[in-house]
């Protein structure tokens, strides 16, 4: 399987926006953190998010067919912030996402780097932890059922 990034345009705001309900609909059932999950914001969030000049959204390809997709947000002082990622459930546990990683850091440098994720989703933590990311000991409890941690790459 050969996965490539394909960089999104405002053009494509509604087929992003409809992979990311798709993509995050589990997790929204899951936590109900309708102010945090992507599944929850409207069209118009993902329309503003594609005409950021800091933001910069990319499908990630199999072939010919969105599989998911990865954003990278330009911060200060040469810092990224990687999120949202998601991979679409009938492709995930291919190893997806680390390619997607992989992709995104040799594009915008690979040091330097913020996320946050879900305290409870182990697989996203080791996932995270495995391309080389650590917990800051930062972390922010959305409501009851979920927290989200921060990681940094130097």
């Amino acid at each position: 399987m050969k996965i490539t990034l394909r960089k999104a345009e405002p053009s494509d705001a509604e087929r992003l926006w409809k992979l990311q309900i798709e993509g995050f609909a589990e997790l929204l059932e899951r936590y109900q953190d309708l102010d945090t999950n992507p599944a929850a914001e409207p069209l118009e969030k993902t329309i503003m998010r594609l005409q950021q000049p800091f933001r910069h959204f990319y499908f990630v390809m199999e072939g010919n067919t969105p599989v998911g997709a990865i954003s990278v947000r330009v911060l200060d002082e040469g810092w990224k912030k990687l999120g949202p990622l998601w991979v679409q459930p009938v492709w995930r546990g291919r190893g997806i996402a680390q390619e997607a990683i992989r992709q995104v850091e040799a594009i915008h440098g690979s040091d330097k780097w913020v996320l946050d994720t879900i305290l409870q989703e182990k697989g996203n933590c080791h996932l995270y932890e495995k391309m080389g990311y650590h917990q800051t000991g930062k972390t922010q409890v959305v409501n009851e059922r979920m927290t989200l941690v921060d990681y940094v790459k130097e």
